[in-house]
């Protein structure tokens, strides 16, 4: 009676699991159509990144290491990023920067910063009065993987935000061609603004105006910006600084042009500051996004807005100003970004900076969209086979072993329903070799069964008692059954490990159906033998 109860119990949990199926089960993308996408991580970008950042870090080296008292009239420029390369990705990973202005008798001073600070990352070749700094292949082949690794947990965490049941992404391709990854995802109803959200690099940054502060904070052209930086720097634009495009406004807050803004090139904030951001509403019921620094970014934000009030302030987002503020007064750890956002933009802007910003831009090779009536004639196609071949199984067990055989078809009722309640409870998708899965579920429970009954057949036949040749019969075969199945549930766990999309969906059904199969063929069978024997004191003959 107990085993009945606990049998009922777990039916009745997985039943309700996986009802209604259509709305339970997760359906992957060759069943419910979605989008297919190869994208390609212009690994350049990091290592161009990298050369910046190291360029300013020599610039203020040299003027308080090595007492190079004219680094900041020094020039540097990044002129080698690697822009020769194959539009594939195939070409080779370079990297460099220059450096002139500086006098033969500082010559020793830049080696010797080289030696102290540069030496594990870069080359560096005198060039007439030039010093040439070149990254050296392994630490950029290291970057560029580093660059690809996070791109992909990057967007997994947006995939994850948006609400994609079962993305798949993963990398593709080996050697130059390893900057690629494939996204799989099902079910999308709005392609484009998922495409957006993915490519989005969100590099958010905070940064210093140059100019004085003059109630706008931007020049209307750039030419104009130019001019006014080199009459106040001796006709040269300074190293530390960059000019960036912005949106100029209307009066309704429309975009009516284009701004540019002198900014510092090194950023008081980035997005890898971030604690949090959220999406709220200002005074004036805007869409913005309110952020919130970690502790210790927090007090050196502080100290750099408490020393500035009165400056503008950019708030820069993929190297576009969404505006400059003027500083009123010290901000420390939360602050607003504010853009004329809708709140689908703010949202998907906050998602972005919450899950990080991706290192590098992100180039579409391959969009594919599969249409939901091709999953719908998968699905069609998928139940027929199974239709056709569980009806197969129903008869030859029904001639073969007369009427035990109606034990083997519930038990194998109860499989499905364990299967598809298993798959709903744990979320997984149900692809198309997952439907192959199943099927073939079907034929180990079938096999399960024979093992047993043919082995309570023999007992049979060797003279022993209806009681006893059951008892003996699941006994002996259960060596047998556990045998078979481990070994393929090892097989299908490797592929579940190994292998990736449709392979991962075959081997998750086939591993929930093997163990169903087993509790199914040893556990529920047998209790129908016990619960059928028990309804009768004596037993002459066995229909099987």
């Amino acid at each position: 009676m107990s085993r009945g109860l606990v049998i009922l119990a777990i039916v009745v949990v997985l039943g309700l699991s996986a009802y209604p199926p259509g709305e339970k089960i997760n359906l992957g993308l060759d069943l419910r159509g979605g989008m297919h996408l190869v994208l390609q991580v212009e690994t350049q970008d990091a290592l161009k990144a990298e050369a910046d950042q190291d360029m300013s870090r020599l610039i203020a080296l040299l003027d308080s290491e090595a007492g190079v008292k004219g680094a900041r009239g020094v020039l540097v420029e990044n002129e080698g990023d690697g822009e020769d390369a194959a539009e594939d990705g195939a070409g080779a990973l370079e990297s460099s920067f220059r450096i002139t202005g500086v006098s033969a008798a500082n010559a020793a001073k830049v080696r010797e910063v080289h030696g102290d600070f540069f030496n594990n990352s870069w080359d560096i070749a005198r060039q007439g009065d030039d010093f040439l700094f070149t990254i050296k292949p392994p630490v950029a082949r290291q970057i560029a993987d580093q660059t690809v690794e996070q791109a992909m947990r990057n967007i997994r965490n947006r995939i994850d935000t948006y609400g994609v049941a079962e993305p798949v992404i993963q990398r593709q391709g080996f050697g130059g061609n390893a900057n690629r990854i494939v996204v799989q995802l099902p079910g999308v109803d709005d392609p484009e603004r998922v495409k957006a959200l993915i490519k989005k690099t969100a590099l958010l940054e905070f940064r210093l105006t140059h100019l004085p502060y003059d109630g706008q904070g931007a020049f209307p052209t750039r030419e104009m910006l130019v001019e006014t930086l080199k009459a106040e720097n001796q006709g040269v634009i300074p190293p530390d600084i960059e000019i960036l495009e912005g949106n100029a406004l209307n009066e309704l807050g429309e975009v009516a042009g284009t701004n540019y803004y002198a900014v510092a090139r090194r950023p008081t904030v980035t997005g890898r500051d971030l604690k949090g951001a959220r999406v709220s509403q200002n005074q004036f019921n805007e869409a913005v996004v309110n952020f919130t620094l970690t502790q210790e970014k927090g007090k050196d934000f502080g100290d750099v807005t408490g020393n500035n009030v009165g400056r503008g302030l950019a708030i820069v987002i993929d190297d576009h100003v969404l505006s400059a503020p003027r500083i009123n007064s010290k901000i420390s750890s939360d602050g607003m970004i504010e853009g004329n956002f809708s709140f689908e933009e703010a949202t998907d802007l906050a998602t972005a900076l919450k899950s990080g910003a991706l290192p590098a831009s992100i180039t579409t090779l391959e969009e594919r969209t599969v249409g939901p009536s091709l999953g719908q004639d998968s699905i069609d196609q998928g139940l027929r086979a199974g239709m056709i071949g569980g009806g197969l199984v129903v008869l030859i067990m029904l001639v073969i072993y007369l009427l035990s055989g109606i034990n083997a078809i519930f038990v194998l009722s109860l499989n499905v329903v364990f299967v598809f309640g298993a798959l709903a409870a744990f979320g997984a998708t149900l692809t198309l070799p997952g439907i192959a899965g199943i099927i073939l579920t079907i034929g180990m429970a079938v096999d399960a069964n024979v093992l047993i009954f043919e082995r309570i057949r023999e007992e049979l036949r060797a003279g022993r008692t209806v009681k006893s040749a059951i008892s003996a019969g699941f006994e002996k075969a259960l060596s047998s059954i556990l045998d078979a199945n481990i070994t393929t549930l090892i097989a299908a766990l490797f592929l579940f490990n190994f292998g990736t999309g449709p392979i991962r969906g075959f081997a998750v059904t086939l591993s929930v159906g093997i163990l169903a199969s087993v509790f199914t063929a040893v556990f529920v069978s047998r209790w129908i033998f016990d619960l059928w024997l028990s309804r009768r004191q004596r037993l002459e003959r066995l229909s099987i």
